[in-house]
């Protein structure tokens, strides 16, 4: 891959680093610079709203009213449109998954089809496994290096399996959601601590340092009719029908991200069906394949035709690319790209 110059490899522990040094929140994961909670913000809009209706607002009021509702609020809504973006390109590809009647659900879907299986890798706080996967598949693996990310998405995972069901926007609290299925143990999150270096998809259980924290929701019971599972973890080294990979494979040097993919490949239940679906953040390509370091993070940012010559180079073909709309200008373009 071409790039601008020599371009330093990502080191795995300052990249760990970086990330164990920000919030263990939406905010956080996202990179999000600013730090008002999402109360607080309300709360100012709220009181900022009831002065503008009692009189002439001050330009301090005016100040805060475009902050609120230029830079603050647009901020709020990210994570569900690109939660939406995600759901809606898996049952584009997938329409078997839709749990309610709709144009695109078969109309004569499988009497007992068996428990789906994804793998949500780079997790963060479980953004992506709460607000996408639990929607759509069954059990989900979950997979994160940094440990207050993977140590918040296990306590939110626990808290749904112990708290009752609420009615919570996504826009109002995201981290308060909880999570769909868990409570009633009929969805299962499994927590993994790992690195995306030396994680096997293929055989999660198996060696490296990878470090099974924990499981809420389904578990398997022997009986006629129920799934083989001899423990909590029994399904770990089951394979899946998705591996979900965002905002994450840019801790990876060219050689490890091929290597990752190929490992991703050989975890696919069914190599017909199943799906290795890349959502990530992209530079111009600028006359071919390139890329650009991101020295707060030791990172890469890769050109679309970068991917391309990574997913060629694994043995991966395009089924569906597309790109996510709806997010603000000035960020760099995000592409969805689905493989098999």
């Amino acid at each position: 891959m071409a790039s601008d110059g020599v371009l330093p490899l990502p080191d795995v522990e300052e990249g760990i680093k970086y990330w164990e040094s920000q919030p263990a929140s939406y905010d956080g994961v996202l990179g999000v610079p600013l730090p008002l909670s999402l109360n607080i913000t309300t709360d100012i809009h709220t009181r900022l709203q009831a002065a503008l209706a009692t009189g002439y607002p001050s330009q301090t009021t005016i100040l805060y009213l475009i902050l609120i509702n230029i830079i603050i609020l647009p901020r709020q809504s990210l994570p569900r449109i690109d939660a939406l973006g995600t759901r809606q390109f898996l049952l584009y590809l997938l329409p078997h998954l839709s749990t309610v009647p709709s144009a695109i659900r078969p109309l004569a879907p499988p009497a007992s089809p068996r428990r789906t299986r994804a793998l949500d890798i780079g997790a963060g706080v479980g953004r992506v496994t709460s607000d996408v996967l639990l929607h759509l598949f069954s059990d989900v693996l979950l997979v994160e290096p940094a440990q207050p990310f993977v140590a918040e998405a296990l306590r939110r995972g626990r808290a749904s399996e112990a708290s009752p069901s609420a009615s919570i926007a996504l826009d109002e609290n995201p981290m308060a959601v909880p999570w769909k299925g868990i409570r009633d143990r009929r969805t299962s999150v499994t927590f993994v601590r790992a690195t995306l270096q030396d994680f096997d998809p293929a055989r999660p259980s198996a060696g490296g340092t990878a470090r099974v924290l924990g499981r809420v929701g389904y578990r398997a019971h022997a009986g006629a009719g129920a799934d083989p599972d001899p423990g909590p973890d029994g399904d770990l080294d089951s394979g899946f029908d998705l591996v979900m990979c965002q905002w994450c494979l840019g801790a990876l040097s060219d050689p490890d991200l091929v290597a990752f993919f190929v490992r991703c490949k050989a975890a696919l239940r069914d190599p017909a069906r199943g799906l290795v679906v890349v959502k990530e953040n992209l530079c111009s390509d600028d006359g071919g394949p390139r890329a650009v370091f991101d020295e707060s993070d030791s990172s890469l940012t890769r050109s679309d035709l970068a991917w391309k010559e990574a997913f060629a180079e694994a043995g991966l073909q395009i089924v569906h690319e597309q790109i996510q709309l709806g997010f603000p200008e000035g960020l760099y373009t995000v592409k969805m790209y689905a493989l098999r």
